[in-house]
């Protein structure tokens, strides 16, 4: 019997996907097309082009076309973070011309993040970064709410483990922020993915979806981003997941396939910038871990703009199959 009253897969493509490709808006939006998608995440500003406030409105017209839905985003707005760019101007004004251009758009969310693991070993702690990016959030709220938009934090590139993401969300205040979650980044934290989900999942807003392939070696744990399928983090399982947990929000595609990075639990000074992780957290990382086997590097491909849109393709294929789109 066909099941009723089911929420329609909002399904999407995160532009770092494609990021060699070189192209414009329009054909970027042109090609996500391709694939019936609903929603496409223009995650950095150089995917969109330009802020002015024209050309946004013609993106915007260009994806109504398709019947595409536009999110968009920019990097990091914490100033303390190794990542942020203060050639930009302050985070402030940075964010603050994300969210004219995010109105002009017609987005319901600016994405952001706060920076990436090597600020969880810089002079200060995850937590004052956290403290910082809080009070630029909390500048901003104004415009946001007059914008009628939210601001998105990934937990991004190792910086935050889920629960540090939730006192981020719930400090600066969750009537305006809320999560971008990444299904690959936990584990660049000691995190089972599937525990990054049952932790944000009341303030997920979007998200960016890929597989991770984690094994042990002998100094402590590998790990390396995967097509979609080929991974042993249980990701159909995640999706199934985040579909219950996060009905209505998009599910965008963020495929990077990478070599392996190797986390060395077993040195006591690794362990610096991971003091506050949870033991019973941690052994969830490594059950998963345990269960991997090693997987080598991919070649590096004659040409990295064709290889990423294969990449993301057979992902594509694999996942419309497994949620029956």
């Amino acid at each position: 019997m066909a099941q009723t009253n089911v929420t329609p897969v909002k399904f999407g493509i995160d532009l770092f996907s494609v990021r060699s490709s070189g192209w414009t808006a329009f054909q970027y939006l042109d090609y996500c097309a391709k694939f019936k998608v609903k929603v496409v995440h223009f995650s950095e500003i150089r995917f969109l082009g330009s802020l002015d406030e024209e050309h946004v409105r013609r993106v915007k017209a260009h994806a109504d076309k398709h019947g595409i839905e536009l999110e968009i985003g920019m990097r990091s707005i914490c100033p303390t973070s190794k990542l942020f760019d203060p050639a930009q101007g302050t985070a402030e004004e940075q964010l603050t011309r994300l969210i004219k251009a995010g109105r002009a758009a017609g987005s319901k969310l600016v994405r952001a993040f706060l920076g990436s693991m090597a600020d969880r070993t810089g002079d200060l702690p995850i937590e004052a970064h956290i403290e910082n990016t809080v009070k630029v959030l909390r500048a901003v709220r104004s415009r946001a709410m007059d914008a009628n938009l939210k601001i998105a934090i990934e937990n991004h590139a190792g910086d935050m483990q889920g629960r540090e993401l939730k006192m981020l969300i719930e400090e600066a205040g969750k009537d305006f922020v809320g999560a971008c979650i990444d299904s690959g980044n936990p584990v660049w934290t000691l995190e089972d993915p599937h525990v990054t989900l049952e932790t944000l999942h009341p303030y997920v807003l979007t998200s960016h979806v890929r597989d991770s392939q984690l094994w042990r070696v002998p100094e402590g744990v590998a790990v390396r981003w995967t097509r979609m399928g080929e991974g042993n983090v249980d990701i159909d399982s995640y999706l199934r997941k985040y579909l219950e947990l996060c009905p209505g929000r998009a599910i965008s595609m963020e495929i990077i396939v990478t070599g392996p990075r190797t986390f060395p639990v077993f040195d006591p000074k690794f362990w610096d910038g991971y003091r506050n992780v949870p033991a019973w957290q941690f052994s969830r990382f490594l059950a998963a871990a345990d269960k991997g086997k090693p997987s080598p590097a991919p070649p590096k491909p004659a040409d990295a703009a064709a290889q990423e849109r294969t990449d993301l393709e057979a992902s594509i294929q694999y996942t419309q199959r497994l949620l029956n789109l």
